[in-house]
């Protein structure tokens, strides 16, 4: 899959499109800055885009703002974000459309290169995946009035895998269950958080998006 890696930092960019290159992705263009986004990715005919958050001039959000344009305007590219810190209310400005094909991860993930390429694919398989050690925030974040209390803490758990981006096939394994258990609670958190029958991914990620909406505001 053509791929273009956009970050302002040599080192980081050079080292995301080597690791990239070696999992089989084909890296066709290296950016310093997100000016011109979409009509590169028109012009090299990218399927993948893996970008950082804080961009020049500002190094504040022209990233996250790039990446929200080309998923508005070129839906079948898959969109990886990349974060120096745990920014949970990016994680849900990016998923906010609920559409599939993207990922919110923290750059430490980089140097683990396995995990990283894992999430680099299930996104370009259309899935959705936000770092671990995002989800791990937003779930030990208890608050008031929150339709998440009704979950047992097995549901939770298992959103929580949801938000990751992993199959139930993939939450069975790393729960150790059997794949008919896992269903049974992604049924019934489904039900308990509202979320209306539809496509099955749609509801997935629309589960995941209220998880984040109700547990990242302020109490």
């Amino acid at each position: 899959m053509n791929t273009i890696v956009v970050d302002d930092s040599v080192l980081l960019r050079e080292g995301i499109a080597r690791v990239l290159d070696d999992a089989g992705f084909a890296v066709v263009a290296k950016r310093g800055d997100a000016d011109g986004l979409v009509e590169l990715v028109d012009t090299t005919g990218a399927g993948l885009v893996v970008l950082d958050i804080r961009m020049p001039p500002t190094h504040t959000t022209e990233g996250l703002e790039a990446a929200i344009a080309l998923r508005a305007t070129r839906p079948g590219v898959a969109v990886v974000v990349l974060s120096q810190y745990i920014e949970t209310r990016y994680a849900l400005e990016l998923l906010a459309d609920g559409s599939p094909g993207v990922g919110y991860l923290l750059k430490d993930r980089v140097a683990a290169i396995g995990e990283f390429v894992d999430a680099v694919r299930r996104v370009t398989a259309g899935g959705t995946v936000i770092d671990p050690q995002v989800v791990a925030r937003i779930v030990a974040r208890e608050r008031r009035h929150n339709p998440l209390d009704a979950l047992s803490e097995r549901e939770r758990e298992v959103l929580g895998l949801m938000a990751e981006g992993r199959s139930n096939q993939a939450i069975a394994d790393r729960l150790v269950v059997n794949l008919r258990t896992v269903e049974t609670h992604v049924s019934s958190l489904l039900t308990k958080l509202g979320i209306p029958v539809a496509p099955d991914d749609h509801r997935r990620v629309r589960a995941v998006l209220l998880h984040l909406s109700h547990t990242d505001r302020p109490a």
